[in-house]
């Protein structure tokens, strides 16, 4: 499925150790969860809070990473998954130049995004 036309970037949550394992290395294979599914999960803008309570809350060290979508081709689908949403998975490892911006936070117990460089 095609992307819809207002995302032009996606979001990927990450444990902070692990990419600073992926920098070290010069690419991003995935977290287990992606390497199971056998694609990168990510999430837009509007899902990406859902996605963070769901999955991260209660978690320290954690990295949001800005995606370019634009650097991806085929290896990029849109495919529905929870409530029908399409989420854009990549079947392929993450380019470190396609991160465009890592923003450090952790979550409360509710899942609540906490951001280190808040004002």
């Amino acid at each position: 499925m095609s992307a819809p036309a207002a995302d032009k970037v996606a979001y990927k949550i990450v444990d902070a150790g692990e990419w600073r394992a992926a920098v070290a290395e010069g690419r991003y294979e995935g977290a287990p969860l992606d390497l199971a599914d056998g694609f990168i999960h990510m999430s837009t803008e509007t899902q990406t809070a859902e996605t963070v309570r769901r999955h991260f809350a209660g978690r320290d060290d954690l990295l949001l990473l800005t995606v370019d979508l634009g650097r991806f081709g085929d290896e990029l689908v849109w495919e529905p998954s929870r409530g029908g949403d399409l989420f854009p998975h990549l079947y392929a490892p993450l380019p470190l130049a396609a991160v465009t911006e890592t923003r450090a936070f952790s979550t409360s117990a509710e899942g609540e995004m906490i951001f280190e460089d808040a004002a």
